[in-house]
């Protein structure tokens, strides 16, 4: 026989129609299923009881009400898209909206003795809490904060890679702070402040970070991400393969609430690719790839994006000099560049004194100077990579020693 209350909330489920992404969460998936389980079939309800239970301690969490609020607040679905676009929706969406909330109430507030009452078992079952949650009164409040939070993966992640063609969220970002870097305070001030333009709605340019390796170009557009995430900024990497995409990508993200970087890392051309066309047109705001929320940046060993060699000016092409023109201009199209140039040995020393300070190590000045520009001389030279290794080296001895 089957629950009289579990039933009707079974065909309560089927009947929504805005929220219904919900049904993909592994939680709410599995109650369904045991909403339509016979609880005179002792051993089948149990496993469906205990499903559910196992989905929700999967997620880190006893609170089957926070979950499911949390469902429902990062469901994509067209009310939320209109609504976050300003247009408007008509009053048969809302009123189907503040129906299915009031059955997500409900569901939130279900406890494992209304589950189990009927069932003919007297033995331990695992069980999971509830707390008093506001379903209606806190999605009301996400559509007004759509521009920070964001919906449906967005809401969930802020960082994105493109995988066959599709924005792929990262489960796992680089976690980079800004306090964590040290030294390049004008250039990441720069870059830290033309990004604030774009969530404040002002005008923003594409950057190009370029100059020597090791620098902290990529990790200083990754700390702006983690450090601007929760007032609705979010990253989407692409590679130089990738470049035709971005017409597509900003046509997805053109009506989203949030603010986007299109990041593009070690970007540089061969005198002889075409696939910087794409990335023109995007700088430039070409009629297909042109929108107010998102920026493009770029990080660059070299200033002109472009390995020239003596063989690329030689040829028969009477156009050559327009199209090497064309070719090493094109990071002139970014609006704001940004120059990281190799730290000299005072303010190498400088950063690898500050990284040993956060790290906790602690040595003499003069040794760890020493150590420093020993290390440099041994590697790749002087820079906040250098001094990031060196730190990381001189824990390990001390480890080993203790």
């Amino acid at each position: 026989m089957q629950s009289k209350k579990l039933e009707a909330l079974a065909l309560k489920r089927n009947s929504v129609v805005i929220l219904r992404e919900t049904g993909k969460d592994k939680v709410i998936s599995d109650l369904m299923y045991l909403f339509s389980a016979d609880t005179d079939d002792t051993a089948n309800f149990i496993t469906h009881y205990c499903d559910v239970v196992s989905s929700l301690y999967e997620t880190g969490s006893a609170d089957i009400s926070k979950h499911i609020l949390k469902a429902v607040l990062e469901c994509d679905n067209f009310y939320i898209r209109k609504s976050a676009k300003g247009e408007a929706v008509p009053k048969e969406m809302t009123e189907c909206l503040i129906n299915e909330l009031r059955f997500f109430q409900e569901l939130s507030e279900l406890t494992p003795a209304d589950i189990t009452e009927d069932l003919d078992y007297d033995g331990f079952l695992p069980e999971w809490t509830n707390s008093p949650v506001d379903i209606a009164g806190s999605y009301f409040e996400r559509l007004d904060l759509a521009h920070r939070h964001g919906y449906g993966q967005y809401a969930r992640y802020s960082m994105f890679t493109m995988n066959d063609g599709k924005i792929t969220p990262v489960k796992f970002p680089d976690r980079q702070r800004l306090p964590e870097l040290f030294g390049y305070e004008r250039e990441r001030r720069e870059v830290l402040d033309n990004t604030l333009a774009l969530i404040e709605g002002r005008p923003a340019q594409n950057v190009l970070l370029y100059g020597d390796a090791g620098t902290g170009k990529s990790s200083t557009v990754k700390a702006v991400l983690n450090e601007l995430a929760d007032r609705g900024l979010r990253l989407i990497e692409i590679t130089k393969e990738q470049l035709k995409d971005i017409p597509a990508i900003i046509d997805e993200i053109a009506g989203n609430p949030l603010k986007f970087i299109i990041f593009i890392d070690d970007l540089s051309f061969d005198a002889g690719e075409d696939c910087f066309g794409t990335l023109k047109a995007a700088l430039e705001g070409s009629v297909s790839a042109r929108a107010d929320n998102t920026v493009i940046y770029a990080t660059s060993n070299r200033r002109h994006l472009v390995r020239e060699r003596f063989s690329d000016r030689e040829g028969d092409d009477i156009h050559r000099n327009d199209t090497m023109q064309e070719t090493l201009s094109l990071a002139a199209r970014f609006g704001l560049r940004v120059n990281f140039s190799r730290p000299d040995k005072k303010s190498y020393i400088a950063i690898a004194s500050e990284i040993a300070a956060l790290k906790g190590l602690e040595m003499p000045r003069e040794e760890l100077a020493l150590r420093a520009e020993q290390f440099a001389a041994q590697g790749s030279g002087r820079s906040p990579r250098t001094a990031r290794q060196l730190i990381d080296t001189l824990l390990a001895e001390k480890h080993d020693s203790d």
